[in-house]
C-alpha cells in the first residue's frame, strides 16, 4: 500500500515505526557529525594558538640575540624545542643553540643540534644550512675528512656554498690544488646565480699563493672585488680568508 492511500492515522503510525527503527542511527550520526565539526574547529584553534605561541617565543629569542643576551636566548631556545618540537621554530632554536656554543668556543657541543636539524628538519633549506655549519665546525675541529663526507650529498641551490666549504676542508688537508678547484667551482656557481661570497672566495684563492691558481683567478678576483658586497653579506678580513667561519 503506497503512502497516498494511507489515512492520516496510518501515516502517523508508519512514521512512528520508522522513527523507532531508525531513530537511534539518526541520533548517533548527528552526534558524530557535530562532534567531528567541533573537534575540527578545536584542533584548528589549538594549532593556531600553538603557532602563535611559538612565533612569540621565537621573536623573544631573536630580541635576546640582538641584545647579546646569550643566557636568555638559550633559555628561550630550550623552551621552544621542548614546547613546540614539531614547529619550524624548533629548528631555528636548534641552530641558535649551535651558534651560541660556537661563539663560546664549545664547538663539540654544537654538533648534536646541527645534526638534529640536518637529519630531521622538514625544511630543505634549513637542512642545507645545518649541514654547511656542521662541516665548518668539523673543519675547525681538525676533521676535514668528516667535513667532506658531510658535504657529499646533493647541494641543490647551495652548490656554490658547498664548493666553498669543501675548499676550506681541502686547505685544512694541505691539498691546495684540490682546494683551488673547489674555490673555482664556487666562483663559477656564484657567477651563475649561486649564493657564495665571490669576493671572499677570490681572496681565498689569492691567499694560497699558487702561481697558476692566482693567474687563473685574477680576472674573477678583480671583477668580484670591484663590485659591492651583496646586502646582508659579511666579508672577512683578508689576513686569514681560508679560516672556516662558524
Amino acid at each position: 500500500m503506497t503512502e497516498e492511500y494511507l489515512t492520516d492515522d496510518e501515516q502517523l503510525e508508519a512514521v512512528k515505526r520508522w522513527t523507532a527503527e531508525n531513530g537511534p542511527w539518526l541520533v548517533g550520526g548527528l552526534v558524530l557529525g557535530l562532534a567531528g565539526l567541533f573537534g575540527y574547529r578545536y584542533y584548528n584553534n589549538h594549532q593556531n594558538e600553538r603557532a602563535l605561541g611559538a612565533a612569540a617565543q621565537f621573536s623573544d629569542m631573536a630580541a635576546a640575540l640582538q641584545h647579546n643576551d646569550a643566557t636568555k636566548a638559550r633559555q628561550i631556545a630550550d623552551g621552544l624545542i621542548k614546547e613546540y618540537p614539531s614547529s619550524p621554530y624548533a629548528d631555528q632554536a636548534q641552530l641558535t643553540i649551535a651558534r651560541l656554543y660556537v661563539e663560546q668556543g664549545q664547538d663539540a657541543n654544537a654538533i648534536p643540534p646541527l645534526t638534529q636539524v640536518m637529519d630531521n628538519s622538514k625544511d630543505a633549506e634549513l637542512k642545507h644550512i645545518a649541514r654547511l655549519r656542521l662541516a665548518r665546525v668539523l673543519i675547525d675541529q681538525g676533521k676535514p675528512d668528516e667535513a667532506l663526507n658531510t658535504l657529499s650529498g646533493p647541494a641543490g641551490a647551495f652548490s656554490a656554498r658547498y664548493h666553498d666549504v669543501r675548499g676550506d676542508a681541502f686547505v685544512a688537508k694541505k691539498d691546495l690544488q684540490q682546494a683551488v678547484a673547489e674555490y673555482k667551482a664556487a666562483l663559477a656557481e656564484g657567477a651563475a646565480g649561486g649564493s657564495a661570497d665571490s669576493a671572499l672566495v677570490a681572496l681565498k684563492i689569492a691567499d694560497l699563493g699558487l702561481p697558476a691558481a692566482s693567474a687563473a683567478a685574477a680576472p674573477i678576483a678583480s671583477a668580484t672585488l670591484a663590485a659591492p658586497a651583496a646586502p646582508g653579506t659579511t666579508v672577512s678580513p683578508p689576513a686569514s680568508p681560508n679560516k672556516a667561519k662558524p
